[in-house]
């Protein structure tokens, strides 16, 4: 069977009208209340014009008909109904981290590019910024948090009041190839737009499946799991990012309900398990140790009841054994689920892990792991160091992008097929050794920061002759943004001039921690970096000599 989540999601509101959906500080919005907002942004959308703009296309998996609407929001019920909205209206979202700069900004809304931008009104500086180079914007919805209204931007609140969500277009129209898009960083360099159809992210990614691990075979049999219950999960990380949404998704696609913690726009420890013990929450996200320290400072501090909590659910970065143990310590029963997974490929891999019961990295039953040329399946125990591939319900391209489509997503044996670019090896077990990505990818924070991007802003600076960037070791962050750097003749620049740079121009979790000067950045005879060399000469490097200073 194949789905389409708006579909999905009103037969789950038809039988559970009255259950919490999204309970916040300010309030419980229940499934009737919440699925009445989706209607209404599709109206408002429909009303502009913004849906499908022809059929959609079954073969490029790089194309997408589904017209594309930024969201430039912190966490808040908002943003979830505006995203759902955007299916029900037959287009799409697109998830926009609020952390860039005007460059980084301009290139997402044009790369998309989206038709309408809705967004927290503290972000209306920097979208005015970039706005007179994107005349294909044509619809700005502002979330009030109590900024002045940006010129030529409507209230969302009262355009969602302005119109009936009986005008909503018909549900029958929307189509399981529907495409859900998510930007990512990642391995692929600038910022691209993977593409899922929306049947294959509902099974791949959100795991919309039997107990057995079949696929349903009917929507009744998921509305009939979402009568039953599901979990109250609170996704600690920002909904810009595929795995906090991805996680509030399965809930509700499970019947279950979203608990949004104050201070959305920072993660707050204290506010947190405040909201853990006021609301029962029984499952959260984090993302690796940047989540977990802060998280274990405040619960051997705190006197908040966290006896709901069963499921410790991390991605993105890995957590470190000492902060497994110590979070298994302080909160009786929990059970810690690591998940291994990519924008580019979904679940791939999962580790439960007890007090007294660590576990091990178990492959879904669509993984596999690919030879060196990507020709062969390898089986357990091979000592070959392979590709970890995701198989059928995966993504089908990058938006616009047909090259790296085929590199990234090629079909093997006639089977679609995703390399996001994890290595890793196959033991005999049947578990993963992981390797992690290349080097040119640095995950710092559950961040994904791409080297070459930071390495051209810090090579356009006039004092610098050349740079590479890599990641290193790091207890909070899991890895940190490490820039090796060598100037030009007599050239005078301090570290924090260098970085200021990188500020003017990146986010700040992407402005180097470290800056490690040399006379001479070693590459290849054909020009590329020799990253082993500069991860060697990161690694050297002590931190108390070199400097440490960026914002995350």
């Amino acid at each position: 069977m194949e789905l389409n989540l708006p579909v999905v999601l009103e037969a789950i509101e038809r039988a559970i009208p009255e259950r919490p959906c999204t309970v916040t500080d300010g309030g419980t919005r229940t499934w009737a209340e919440t699925m009445d907002q989706v209607r209404r942004w599709a109206a408002l959308l429909a009303a502009h014009g913004i849906g499908r703009t022809g059929e959609v296309d079954p073969t490029d998996g790089w194309r997408c008909s589904n017209d594309r609407v930024a969201l430039l929001l912190t966490n808040c019920p908002e943003y979830l109904e505006a995203m759902v909205g955007c299916w029900r209206a037959a287009a799409t979202a697109v998830n926009v981290n609020y952390r860039y700069v005007a460059d980084e900004l301009r290139h997402v809304l044009g790369d998309s590019g989206a038709r309408a931008v809705v967004f927290h009104g503290r972000f209306a500086p920097v979208l005015a910024e970039v706005l007179p180079a994107l005349p294909h914007v044509e619809l700005l919805v502002q979330v009030d948090d109590g900024s002045p209204l940006l010129e030529g931007a409507v209230l969302a609140d009262a355009a969602l009041g302005s119109v009936d969500p009986r005008d909503a277009p018909p549900i029958d129209r929307l189509s399981p190839a529907d495409r859900y898009v998510l930007y990512t960083g990642g391995t692929t360099g600038r910022p691209k737009g993977v593409l899922w159809r929306q049947c294959d992210f509902a099974v791949g990614a959100l795991g919309v499946r039997r107990r057995d691990g079949g696929e349903h075979t009917s929507v009744d049999e998921i509305v009939e799991r979402a009568r039953r219950g599901g979990p109250t999960t609170l996704p600690a990380p920002p909904f810009m990012h595929g795995a906090a949404h991805w996680n509030a998704l399965a809930a509700w696609l499970a019947g279950g309900t979203v608990v949004l913690p104050a201070h959305p726009e920072r993660f707050d420890a204290a506010a947190v398990l405040a909201a853990i013990e006021r609301h029962r929450v029984t499952a959260l996200l984090i993302v690796g140790d940047a989540f977990a320290g802060p998280l274990l400072d405040e619960l051997e501090r705190s006197t908040a009841d966290t006896s709901s909590l069963r499921h410790l659910l991390n991605g993105g970065a890995a957590l470190t054994e000492r902060s497994r143990l110590r979070l298994l310590e302080h909160v009786v029963g929990l059970t810690i689920v690591d998940v291994l997974g990519a924008s580019e490929s979904g679940r791939q891999a999962v580790r439960d892990q007890r007090a007294g019961a660590p576990g091990a990295l178990r492959p879904s039953s669509t993984t596999v792991v690919l030879s060196e040329d990507r020709t062969r399946v390898l089986s357990p125990g091979d000592p070959e160091l392979g590709w970890l591939a995701q198989r059928g319900r995966v993504p089908r391209g990058y938006l616009g992008d047909p090259e790296r489509s085929s590199v990234t997503f090629p079909v093997i044996d006639g089977i679609p097929t995703a390399v996001p670019g994890d290595r890793v090896r196959l033991l005999l077990d049947g578990s993963l050794e992981f390797h992690g990505r290349d080097a040119a990818t640095i995950n710092t924070g559950g961040e994904k920061v791409f080297a070459e991007e930071i390495e051209e802003v810090l090579r356009s600076h006039p004092e610098v002759a050349d740079a590479v960037v890599v990641g290193r070791p790091s207890e909070r962050f899991g890895q940190e943004v490490a820039a090796i750097v060598a100037l030009r003749p007599r050239a005078d620049v301090s570290d924090d001039a260098l970085r200021d740079h990188c500020r003017s121009h990146l986010a700040g979790y992407k402005v180097p921690r470290a800056i490690v000067r040399r006379d001479t950045i070693e590459r290849s005879p054909s020009g590329k970096a020799d990253y082993r060399w500069a991860m060697t000469q990161a690694a050297a490097a002590s931190p108390d000599r070199e400097g440490q200073t960026a914002e995350h």
